[in-house]
C-alpha cells in the first residue's frame, strides 16, 4: 500500500481478492463451518482520506452484503461486536449472524472499521490537500464458505439440498418417464423442452440416462436440490402437458406445454419467496427479548433450541462478561442500528440499561 498511496489523489483505494487462508487454530473442525483452510475467503480492503469516508464505505459494505444474503434467502441479524470480542485493532466490528435449525448461531460475514490503527503501525500515509501528511483510514470486510453452510442448513431437508432458484446452477431438470415402446417419443419431447426452455433463458437439463429408472433420477435430483422437476410421459405428450414438481414442498402441478415458460417463471419466483419467508420466520421466532437474567436462566433450563437471547444491558464490559459466564453463552454484541430499551434495568447490575446484549450458543 505504501507503493500505491502517495497522495490524496490516490484515494480512495479499494482492493478485492479471493484467497485461501490456512489457520492452525483448532482440532474441533466442522465441514464448511469451521475449517483449517478457508478455500474461498472473499475479502475487501479499503483506504480513505477521512473517518467519514471510511464510515460511508462501511455503509456500502452493509448494503452489498445485505443484498447478497437476501438473494440467497438467508436471513440475518446485524450486531456490533462487544469491545472484548471485536477484530483486534478495529474501532468497531459489525457481524452478520444467522440461526441454524439446532438453535446455534453462525457468523456469516463481518465488516470492520479499522480507523488508523494499521496505517500507523505500517506507516501508510498520504499527502493531504493542504500539503501535510496524514495516515489513511481503513476498512475491511469478508465472507467465506460458511455462507454455503448456511444455505445448506437453512433450506435443506431430509431429501437433501434445497437450492434457491436465484443461485441454482440448474433451475429445472426434465425427467422423461418412458413406457415400453414409447422411449424414443418421450426422450425427443424431453430434448425439445430442454432446447425451448434454454432459448427462454432458463438453466435446464434433460436427464436422458438410460441406466437409471425415473424413480432413481427423482432421488438423485432431489438430493442435489434442483428447484423444479419437470416430468413428461407418453400420456403427457399426447395431451400436450407436463408436470411440475417443487423441490421445497414436493407439490405437483400439471400445466399445458404452451404455458410452460410462464408457469416455470412463476413457480421459481414462488419457491424463492417461500424459502425466504420460511427462513425469515424461523429467525424471527429464534430472537427472544427478555427482561431479566432469571428469565434467561429459566428458558435455558427448558433445554430447547432457543436461538438468540436479547437482554437489557448497561454497556459495561464487566456486566456483559458476567452475563456470558452466568448463562454459559457467548455475546454476539448489540443490535445494529442501535436500539435503546425503554426504562429497562441492566440484567446484570440492575443499573439503567443503555442497549440490549445479544447472547447465543455459537458455532
Amino acid at each position: 500500500l505504501q507503493l500505491w498511496i502517495r497522495s490524496h489523489t490516490d484515494l480512495p483505494k479499494r482492493i478485492y481478492q479471493i484467497v485461501s487462508v490456512f489457520r492452525y487454530e483448532t482440532k474441533a473442525t466442522r465441514p464448511l463451518i469451521r475449517v483449517r483452510e478457508i478455500t474461498t475467503f472473499k475479502e475487501a480492503h479499503t483506504c480513505h482520506e477521512t473517518f467519514e469516508e471510511a464510515e460511508e464505505q462501511v455503509k456500502a459494505a452493509l448494503k452489498i452484503y445485505s443484498s447478497f444474503f437476501d438473494q440467497l434467502a438467508v436471513p440475518y441479524i446485524i450486531s456490533k461486536r462487544p469491545e472484548w470480542d471485536k477484530f483486534a485493532g478495529a474501532l468497531y466490528s459489525l457481524a452478520y449472524d444467522t440461526v441454524f435449525p439446532d438453535g446455534r448461531t453462525l457468523q456469516i460475514g463481518t465488516i470492520h472499521n479499522l480507523g488508523q490503527s494499521f496505517s500507523k503501525a505500517f506507516e501508510i500515509t498520504f499527502e493531504t490537500r493542504d500539503g501535510g501528511r496524514e495516515h489513511v483510514w481503513q476498512t475491511c470486510y469478508g465472507i467465506s464458505e460458511r455462507v454455503v453452510a448456511a444455505v445448506i442448513a437453512l433450506h435443506g431437508d431430509d431429501h437433501g439440498l434445497v437450492l434457491p432458484p436465484t443461485v441454482a446452477p440448474i433451475q429445472a431438470v426434465i425427467i422423461p418417464i418412458p413406457y415400453k415402446g414409447y422411449e424414443e417419443k418421450v426422450n425427443e419431447k424431453a430434448k425439445a423442452l430442454e432446447e425451448a426452455l434454454k432459448r427462454e433463458g432458463f438453466a435446464v437439463h434433460a436427464d436422458l440416462r438410460e441406466k437409471y429408472t425415473p424413480g432413481s433420477k427423482f432421488y438423485d435430483w432431489e438430493l442435489r436440490g434442483v428447484p423444479v422437476r419437470i416430468e413428461v410421459g407418453p400420456r403427457d405428450v399426447e395431451k400436450g402437458v407436463v408436470t411440475l414438481v417443487r423441490r421445497d414442498t414436493l407439490e405437483r402441478k400439471i400445466v399445458p406445454e404452451g404455458e410452460l415458460p410462464q408457469a416455470l417463471t412463476q413457480l421459481l419466483n414462488e419457491i424463492q419467496e417461500s424459502l425466504r419467508a420460511r427462513a425469515s420466520r424461523w429467525l424471527k421466532e429464534s430472537l427472544k427479548r427478555l427482561g431479566s437474567l432469571e428469565e434467561a436462566k429459566k428458558l435455558l433450563q427448558e433445554g430447547k433450541p432457543f436461538g438468540v437471547l436479547e437482554l437489557p444491558w448497561c454497556g459495561r464490559e464487566s456486566c456483559g462478561m458476567r452475563l456470558e459466564e452466568e448463562l454459559g453463552l457467548k455475546a454476539l454484541g448489540t443490535p445494529y442500528p442501535e436500539e435503546k430499551p425503554a426504562e429497562a434495568s441492566c440484567a446484570s447490575c440492575g443499573g439503567k440499561a443503555e442497549t440490549f446484549l445479544r447472547l447465543s450458543r455459537q458455532y
